[in-house]
This record gives C-alpha cells, sequence and structure tokens, in this order.
C-alpha cells in the first residue's frame, strides 16, 4: 500500500468553518504540519498530536518533511489556510512529491478568502471573477500589473489577496493605480479584514476611496465590475437579472 498524506485547506480557522472531511483527515493523522500560525488556529482539538511547524519562507522544509514522516509509516496531515489548491502548497507537493513515487497525496479543499470574503461583504464575486495576489515574492510585480490591467479591461470582478504588509505597505495603492487607468474612481468595492477570526470588519468604498484605505496582509480586497454596487452596506455584483421595482404606493380615496 503507499504511503498518504492528506492536504487539508483549513478555511479561515475556526473549525466551525471547516468541512466534515477535514476535521475526519485532521482526528485521524499522527502528525500534523504546518505553518506555526495556522497551527495555532487549531486550538485545543488536536494538542495530543504530534506537530511540525515552520515560520512563513520555510514551505520547501515543511513540505518535505510531510514526505519523510509519512516513509516512516505515519499518517500526516499538511494544513493550509483556505484552501491547499489556491496559493497553498498542493502544487508544491506535488512537485516535491515526484521525488516519492510510493507517496499519494490526497487533496481536501477549504474555504478560501475570497468566498469567505464575498459572504461577509454580500455578493460581489457572483458574476465572472478573477483572484491576483499582490505578493511578489515569488511573481515579479511586472506580471502582476500585467494581471491587474487584463482583469480590469475584461470588465471581471476581482478578489485580490495579501495587498499589505510591512514590506509592501503601498501596494494596494499602486494596484488601485493600475485600475483606475481603466476603471471609473466610484467603481463599488469593499474589503474585510481578519476574515471568520475575532475582529472581523468589513468595509464597502470607492475605487478611489480603496486607494487610501490602511489594510494589511490578512486583508482581503474585492473590487467591483461595471454592474456591481454598494447596497445597504453590501458589495452586490449583479447576474443581469431584470428585477422590476415595486411601484405600488397608497393612495387615500378621493369623492
Amino acid at each position: 500500500m503507499k504511503n498518504k498524506i492528506y492536504i487539508v485547506g483549513m478555511g479561515p480557522g475556526r473549525e466551525e468553518m471547516m468541512t466534515f472531511e477535514a476535521m475526519q483527515a485532521l482526528e485521524q493523522a499522527d502528525m500534523i504540519v504546518g505553518y506555526s500560525l495556522y497551527v495555532e488556529l487549531l486550538g485545543e482539538r488536536f494538542s495530543g498530536k504530534e506537530f511540525f511547524t515552520t515560520p512563513m519562507r520555510k514551505e520547501k522544509e515543511r513540505c518535505e518533511r510531510c514526505f519523510e514522516e509519512a516513509e516512516k509509516g505515519k499518517k500526516v496531515a499538511l494544513v493550509c489556510s483556505g484552501d491547499a489548491g489556491v496559493y497553498g502548497m498542493a502544487s508544491l507537493m506535488y512537485e516535491i512529491g515526484k521525488n516519492y513515487p510510493q507517496t499519494e497525496l490526497v487533496i481536501i479543499p477549504g474555504i478560501t478568502a475570497a468566498n469567505s470574503g464575498a459572504a461577509v461583504l454580500g455578493a460581489p464575486l457572483n458574476h465572472d471573477f478573477c483572484v491576483i495576489s499582490l505578493s511578489d515574492l515569488l511573481t515579479p510585480w511586472e506580471k502582476i500589473e500585467k494581471r491587474l490591467r487584463a482583469a480590469a479591461e475584461g470588465d471581471f470582478a476581482i478578489a485580490i489577496y495579501n495587498p499589505s504588509s510591512h514590506k509592501r505597505h503601498d501596494y494596494l495603492k499602486r494596484a488601485c493605480d493600475i485600475l483606475l487607468e481603466t476603471i471609473e474612481p466610484e467603481r463599488a468595492c469593499g474589503y474585510v479584514e481578519n476574515i471568520g477570526r475575532e475582529g472581523t470588519k468589513a468595509v464597502t468604498c470607492t475605487l478611489k476611496e480603496l486607494r487610501e484605505a490602511e489594510v494589511n496582509m490578512f486583508t482581503t480586497v474585492f473590487v467591483g465590475n461595471s454592474s456591481s454596487e454598494a447596497v445597504n452596506g453590501k458589495l452586490i455584483t449583479k447576474r443581469g437579472y431584470q428585477v422590476e421595482k415595486n411601484t405600488d404606493i397608497c393612495r387615500n380615496d378621493r369623492g
């Protein structure tokens, strides 16, 4: 039989926002591997497990350890925030897995920030949309610029990941400047901080206002398309249905 590693999308980290399949994989695992912060979010429920954690930028070491432990016969679960296949570890695990043909990888999907953030804001991704990360750690900024321009010209609703960090404090402003080359300043937008965690904060705004917003690495940004609008504090992207307004009014009978 092959060794098996479960690559688990844990969503925002709250137990109630994980799938039943994800919880099962974690409960059955002998060892849980992950980024330190994500493992902390699991809380006390899995405190009896063996853990291996690393800080950021140690993703390769984390993945290699999974294979090493699986070859010893352990049931290993690698946790990723959101979904493992959306800016997660799934692709790297498959790359490294070429050297471990006796190990099977099982991907367990999770709720990614685009979906969980959209649910907080309303329905900003209810038509064609794209997801773009502003992190240039692994992707050249020139390529990110091209993707932003293409999304704006294609009139996509956009979910933006990694809009800011200590080293990239002005990247969202730069991204907004690129979008403003094509999109009007009053375009409906919004952002959500700490999705599904304590201190969740949701804001709707215009693209012009978004340019000046102070956001952090735990923020997901949403830029509407040309049919999007802010309705009662929610960001809504229309599908194109024709909705009739209720024009009935009460009239007093007159003699």
